[in-house]
């Protein structure tokens, strides 16, 4: 019953009209972050304008001496500062800029599947490399300036899976794709006891198997035709080598909690061409 809840739910949010998708803005993102360095927001850097974010900024208003409505208008701009302008798209985003026009593109990296660590509003080292990845991964010239063309491939709507897989590992679903806190989660975890058998989601054949030092831990990762990767995060074994081929089924190692995991459980991710998926475009 669990796998068939499962199923439908992923079926309803994959369904989703494109209203609720454009609910999802880089501009409410950059706001989060701002509430967030004033110590006014808690939650996730999700680009949702949800009752968290409203509440927040009623309280920067009324702390300002605002007129206490909830919306993040000229004037409660202003009152966040440096972190409260300039606006996405009114000047090229190089290395060293800050504001809110940085929070807003490390935002859209990360929808795109090229997180860069922390959604804080600096153009640092870490969102410099994520830009340049993104711009070559798109066809750009890979400059490392944000510039009109990359903001417009930024605002397309984010890479999907272009193949079906089976779930590598039974059960539910513990935490999915997305943003979690000022970081992003570029897989879907599947919570299962130490040694539970895991399972390659598609046929293809073995890019890498051993430890990862970044933090997936035990890593095993298969490269599948049209420029999909399946990845197998903080396995406790790996039962294959580099180079072999199997089958979708095929067990490749088993469940653990290897790396920075706190807990034993499955972090599963798909790639296109190396940028990060939902998982769930593609289960």
């Amino acid at each position: 019953m669990a796998r068939i809840a499962l199923v439908v739910l992923s079926a309803a949010l994959l369904a989703l009209p494109a209203s609720a998708a454009a609910r999802v803005s880089s501009d409410v993102a950059a706001l989060q972050v701002a509430l967030r360095a004033e110590g006014l927001y808690g939650g996730s850097v999700d680009g949702v304008a949800g009752p968290g974010t409203r509440a927040a900024v009623r309280r920067l208003q009324a702390r300002r001496g605002l007129a206490v409505d909830g919306n993040a208008g000229p004037r409660t701009r202003r009152a966040l500062g440096r972190r409260g302008r300039p606006r996405l798209g009114s000047r090229p985003l190089r290395a060293g800029r800050r504001g809110w026009d940085v929070a807003a593109l490390q935002f859209l990296l990360a929808r795109h599947g090229f997180p860069s660590g922390p959604v804080d509003g600096g153009l640092g080292p870490r969102t410099g490399a994520a830009l340049v990845r993104f711009q070559h991964w798109t066809g750009l010239g890979a400059d490392g300036v944000a510039g009109p063309a990359t903001l417009a491939a930024l605002r397309r709507g984010p890479p999907r899976s272009v193949l079906r897989f089976r779930a590598p590992v039974g059960g539910p679903l513990g935490d999915g794709y997305g943003p979690r806190g000022d970081m992003f989660h570029t897989g879907v975890d599947f919570p299962a006891a130490s040694g539970t058998p895991v399972a390659a989601a598609g046929y293809g054949c073995v890019a890498s198997a051993g430890w990862d030092p970044s933090g997936y831990g035990n890593l095993v990762v298969i490269r599948h035709r049209s420029g999909m990767t399946s990845w197998y995060a903080h396995l406790s074994s790996i039962a294959v080598r580099r180079g072999a081929c199997l089958p979708a089924g095929a067990r490749l190692g088993a469940v653990g909690a290897t790396g920075r995991a706190s807990g034993p459980h499955l972090h599963f991710e798909l790639r296109l061409r190396g940028a990060a998926v939902n998982p769930l475009t593609g289960l």
